[in-house]
């Protein structure tokens, strides 16, 4: 018994100590995951067999989009209007194919590609509207236009044709309207629409840089012209269509930089008749001060950079870089010029503008002076610049009155030319180069009209320096949410014509610290490579290359604090004098003197911290150019690194 006791036990505690043999699997737990990843894959293929067809059809869509894509850049109204019905057809075709793969928008992750799609099919569709309503706009415009669609304004003079025109644009605000509504559509859905869930790269391709550039070159088109509607519906109004409306045209010389973009040098007063423009007086810059019936405070400014001025005169009004607070300022003092009628507004523009209409226009001759875009080799300038400059500047033994008057009649016959011929010869690439001259700042306005305003600063027209509730359409500025902002604004103080022959490099050294916010070391090196001219008074020398007396300011975002800074001097002096540090214009300024010699060089070094920090973990910047300035070099570099490198051709919004 006890033996059998000890049988039992041992057989126990063997069992025990012997590995468990595991249960087989169920088979439902094998059969059933498999079976559903077979239908899900099946049901995937049938889903995906319209594919092919889907694909075919984008084919076509695309080819029919590159013919309309051809008519519009030739310009021609009808191959357009056909273009764009084509399109929509086979546009139309391809959103029912791809209707067909609806059903994979409930599947994770490919879902929300295909929804992308059809997104970007209805904002295909929006595009397709807004490009009907801008033809039947147009069409009956078309030759006026310089378009090659029906004509219906051949007949009469250019003055008649432009009349017809400004009366007949009243009728054309809704269609304005509609495009507009389509626009927004369109950018609603090309918002819903996240270039983040795409990949950088397939293979060799680029797919996401790609997907965010084209997205933010539509919602730029798109944002410009639905906030530029006040100024489009405002156009027959500021044309003189019922009212007859009076503008000052002040031509700035950037050659003589000053904050808004150069010596404001002459001017011309333009009264419009239902979209005639009738020259009404041109002048010297000088005439409107010795007419000033009221003295001015002399602003510390003046007094302090520009040598030998105790008054406070027109010509150097012009101090704020933000052009709306300068005209302001301009305005107030004319209206106490002698002989000076109310104006509805102010244009100005530089020599820029002047060179690139004469390259379209071929010369100009006024009392048997040439002017065109030739170079002239004494200047290594346009034959226009030099011949101005000449008659205007170069001093002689005898009383010339009205030096700089002959500016004004240039500007009228480059008006008479630009009217007097077929639209179809000038005025399409005229309207394309006004364009790029407007987006470069070349061309600004202020005007008094608060809709017609709000469209000039949404074609960031304005000139004005961006501070919070801005509306400039073409840019993503957003203050105070982890943008970091520069501006540097450079007014020759009595430095003759040397910003023709100054070359400017700028370099920004962003460093990104722990705690979020940001130091900056800027660095902005002048060169004038060219031998100076003769500028002695009794000699009769042309002045142009002198001494560059540098009013230099620097904009920075509110809050920054100035750390060091090297380089400027004591105007007075020409001791070494740090930069001060001020508030202006809803930014933190700073400001000095510094001296650019003929064949000499000059180095501005400046160290600030700033209180911007990034809200989405990426560094964003907005360099807002001054006007009047040209291809600015600018090197932007991050945490040590060179990451951006451009010339400075208009305001520029960086993301690294």
């Amino acid at each position: 018994m006890g033996e059998e006791l000890k049988r039992i036990e041992l057989e126990t505690q063997t069992q025990a100590t012997m590995p468990k043999k595991s249960k087989p699997l169920p088979w439902q737990y094998v059969v059933i995951p498999v079976a559903v990843i077979v239908v899900f894959l099946l049901i995937i293929g049938v889903m995906l067999l319209p594919l092919g067809g889907v694909i075919a059809q984008g084919k076509v869509v695309m080819a029919k989009a590159r013919e309309t894509g051809s008519a519009v850049k030739t310009e021609n109204i009808e191959k357009t209007k056909v273009g764009l019905a084509d399109t929509r057809q086979a546009l139309t075709v391809f959103e029912t194919d791809y209707k067909k793969l609806a059903p994979l928008s409930f599947v994770p992750l490919l879902g929300a590609y295909v929804t992308d799609g059809q997104h970007a099919i209805n904002a295909a569709f929006d595009g397709l509207d807004a490009g009907d309503r801008a033809v039947e706009a147009l069409e009956p415009n078309a030759d006026l236009l310089g378009l090659k669609g029906k004509s219906t304004f051949v007949a009469g003079t250019a003055d008649d044709r432009i009349q017809t025109a400004v009366k007949t644009m009243s009728a054309l605000t809704p269609k304005v309207n509609q495009m507009a509504g389509s626009i927004e559509k369109l950018q609603t859905e090309l918002d819903m629409i996240n270039p983040d869930r795409y990949p950088d790269h397939i293979g060799s391709t680029s797919i996401r840089p790609q997907l965010i550039s084209l997205k933010e070159t539509i919602d730029n088109a798109a944002s410009l012209f639905v906030n530029a509607q006040p100024l489009l519906m405002s156009l027959p109004s500021m044309l003189g269509e019922p009212t007859d409306k009076r503008y000052l045209v002040i031509f700035q010389n950037d050659k003589e930089l000053r904050p808004t973009g150069g010596f404001m040098t002459a001017y011309a007063q333009f009264r419009f008749v239902r979209g005639k423009a009738i020259l009404e007086k041109s002048d010297d810059i000088y005439a409107l001060d010795g007419g000033l019936k009221k003295k001015y405070p002399v602003p510390p400014e003046i007094l302090a950079y520009l040598k030998g001025v105790y008054t406070f005169n027109l010509r150097d009004s012009n101090l704020s870089p933000d052009f709306k607070v300068s005209m302001k300022q301009f305005e107030d003092m004319y209206s106490n010029a002698a002989g000076t009628q109310p104006i509805d507004g102010i244009f100005a523009v530089d020599t820029h503008v002047l060179v690139d209409t004469l390259k379209i226009l071929g010369p100009i001759f006024v009392d048997g002076r040439e002017y065109s875009a030739d170079i002239d080799k004494r200047c290594n300038c346009a034959k226009a610049i030099y011949n101005l400059e000449d008659y205007s500047s170069r001093p002689v033994g005898y009383v010339r009155d009205n030096r700089k008057g002959e500016i004004g009649q240039l500007l009228h016959l480059v008006l008479q030319e630009a009217l007097g011929v077929s639209p179809s010869k000038y005025w399409s690439r005229l309207f394309q180069m006004l364009l790029t001259e407007i987006n470069e700042k070349h061309m600004l306005a202020y005007l008094h009209d608060p809709q017609a305003q709000k469209g000039v600063e949404s074609f960031n027209m304005g000139g004005r320096i961006m501070q919070t509730g801005d509306t400039a359409a073409i840019l993503k500025y957003q203050e105070g949410k982890g943008w970091d902002y520069l501006h540097v604004n450079n007014a020759n103080m009595g430095g003759a014509k040397s910003n023709m022959f100054v070359n400017e490099k700028i370099t920004k050294d962003t460093t990104v610290n722990g705690d979020g916010t940001i130091t900056t070391k800027l660095t902005v090196d002048y060169t004038n490579p060219y031998p100076g001219s003769d500028c002695g008074l009794e000699s009769g020398g042309l002045c142009l290359n002198a001494p560059l007396r540098d009013w230099v300011r620097v904009y920075v975002p509110k809050g920054s604090k100035l750390v060091d800074s090297k380089g400027t001097q004591s105007p007075q002096t020409s001791s070494a004098s740090p930069m001060t540090t001020s508030e202006s214009l809803g930014k933190t300024e700073f400001d000095g003197f510094l001296v650019v010699n003929p064949l000499g060089s000059a180095r501005l070094e400046l160290t600030y911290n700033s209180p911007v920090k990034s809200t989405d973990g990426k560094y964003h910047l907005l360099f807002q150019k001054q006007p009047g300035t040209d291809m600015q070099q600018v090197l932007i570099r991050l945490n040590g690194s060179d990451r951006q490198k451009f010339n400075l051709q208009t305001d520029t919004e960086v993301t690294l």
